[in-house]
């Protein structure tokens, strides 16, 4: 739509006591490799459950963006629109991905993925772009 504004969104998944520094380097290579500058970025988003960990929530402070709660169902809604699935992540959550359909949640109307997730250690980001809720 001409005129709205594109909203970036980070989706983020992770184990458990997952560094900041380990979540802020991921999410830097992702915007690098789509070639986003990180002032771009508008929120980063994960599922309910992991919005919890000290880390991801250290690292929406560090990058100035808000944290979004995603609920599995809003997870699920996004299912068809995934470029990877995970069978580990499906397993444990009853959802097949984490970052990936973060990021489209958070994304909006129109949201889209600028490719399938990447993954370094314990995390996975997901890049999507969308014109927000």
């Amino acid at each position: 739509m001409a005129g709205e504004k594109i909203v970036i969104v980070a989706g983020i998944g992770c184990g458990r006591q997952t560094s900041t520094a380990e979540i802020v380097a991921l999410i830097a290579t992702a915007l690098e490799h789509f070639h986003i500058v990180p002032h771009d970025l508008a929120v980063l988003a994960t599922e309910s459950a992991k919005a919890d960990e000290p880390g991801l929530q250290a690292a929406a402070q560090q990058l100035s963006v808000p944290l979004l709660r995603c609920s599995l169902q809003q997870l699920n809604a996004v299912d068809q629109q995934l470029l990877t699935r995970s069978n580990r992540v499906l397993a444990l959550k009853g959802t097949a991905s984490i970052a990936e359909a973060a990021a489209l949640v958070g994304a909006g109307r129109h949201a889209r993925l600028l490719g399938a997730r990447i993954t370094a250690g314990r995390v996975t980001c997901a890049i999507a772009e969308g014109e927000g809720s």
